[in-house]
């Protein structure tokens, strides 16, 4: 791959964005990422996506170069669905992607993680949504998303004044799970990681699926879609490994089955 660089240990793929010097998203770096989602979803030994960025920065944006190549509305129209659709399927994603953001994510990089389902950052890192900046809006659902983790107010603010917050405040507002320094942000994620690849892959992908129904469906609806995946997981010899740990008194070693 030209923009992405992947190692893979303890059923943790550690995914590295290197696109200098911004790790600008453009539409290669799309089709790139859609197809290594294509190749850590297949992996049965990948349980975990850690994405990072290299470099300075997590993702400064989109690749403006590459806006001033767009001739239409239509065109514009059609960059901001395709964002769109690689964005989704991240939140989709039947695996945990953790996002560890340093510098900045702004822009699309802003939209990218918060398209992961968990973002550990750096305490000085900025993240916005500027785009207005340029006489444009966020085109990568950045509009739908931002509200969900900061507020209706919150978000208005972050995207009328193009104006970022730092890390430490992205926790504060719920925009992101933990901050710690900058030194010490890819050994805390990878913690996290390692320690959510421990789990079953079934139940996690169950319960990804589930945080999924929350923002989607009527309370109902979701409790009834909870008691049927509570059921099936009762058929899998994880479920038996796990209650046998249990009584045991020993760490279970889960096999997705």
């Amino acid at each position: 791959m030209e923009f992405f660089r992947i190692h893979k240990e303890e059923f943790v793929a550690d995914v590295t964005f290197s696109r200098p010097p911004a790790n600008a998203l453009s539409s290669a770096v799309l089709k790139e990422l859609s197809a290594l989602l294509d190749e850590l979803e297949a992996d049965d030994n990948v349980r975990v996506v850690l994405l990072h960025g290299e470099g300075r920065f997590f993702s400064a944006g989109a690749d403006i170069k590459e806006f001033t190549s767009i001739a239409s509305s239509d065109e514009a129209t059609a960059l901001s669905q395709n964002g769109q659709q690689v964005l989704e399927r991240i939140e989709r994603f039947p695996k945990p992607v953790i996002a560890a953001i340093h510098g900045a994510a702004l822009g699309g990089g802003l939209e990218l993680a918060m398209s992961c389902h968990i973002r550990i950052v750096s305490e000085n890192a900025k993240l916005g949504l500027p785009e207005l900046q340029l006489g444009i809006i966020p085109g990568f659902a950045g509009t739908q998303r931002l509200p969900r983790y900061v507020g209706f107010g919150k978000a208005a603010e972050m995207m009328l004044t193009s104006e970022p917050i730092t890390g430490a405040e992205a926790v504060q507002w719920g925009l992101a799970n933990k901050a710690v320094p900058e030194e010490q942000l890819l050994e805390e994620a990878k913690k996290l990681a390692k320690k959510i690849a421990q789990k079953g892959p079934i139940s996690v992908r169950a319960t990804l699926q589930l945080l999924n129904s929350f923002k989607e469906k009527p309370f109902q609806e979701a409790v009834r879609e909870e008691a049927e995946l509570f059921g099936s997981m009762f058929t899998t010899e994880d479920a038996k490994e796990g209650v046998q740990a249990f009584i045991e008194k020993r760490p279970p070693v889960f096999h997705g089955k």
